[in-house]
């Protein structure tokens, strides 16, 4: 296996996918994949298996119009991985990230078939 320094995976500290870097071996049988990483947001240290955790930011949105969809609104929670369609757009896309902003409000990351990537607000309480 090539020797990686830095890497994407979830953290589970930020919510989110983020930049981590590897710093070290995780000790132990049957722990081959397993490594140290530390998130380069939130400064947390933790256990990531390099089979599964790491992202290859290839999202497939191919045929997600066809799966049970979610209506956006601003109100609603979302789950990562959840697929919304977003009226005002006409665009279906898949929730990537979730994170809470500075003002404590809750945002997502929606990879949108014709939009791209787009913030959204979530929960959002009058």
């Amino acid at each position: 296996m090539a020797r990686l320094k830095n890497i994407e995976s979830f953290c589970s500290s930020c919510n989110t996918i983020q930049k981590m870097e590897i710093s070290g071996e995780f000790a132990g049988e049957g722990n081959e994949n397993k490594r140290w990483a530390k998130c380069k947001k939130c400064k947390q240290t933790m256990v990531i298996d390099l089979s599964s955790d790491i992202m290859d930011g290839n999202i497939s949105l191919e045929g997600i119009e066809n799966d049970d969809v979610t209506t956006y609104s601003p109100v609603k929670t979302y789950v990562l991985g959840e697929t919304i369609y977003h009226q005002n757009w006409d665009d279906f896309g898949k929730v990537i990230t979730k994170e809470t902003l500075s003002n404590g409000q809750n945002s997502i990351t929606v990879e949108f078939q014709k939009s791209g990537s787009k913030k959204l607000i979530e929960s959002f309480n009058n």
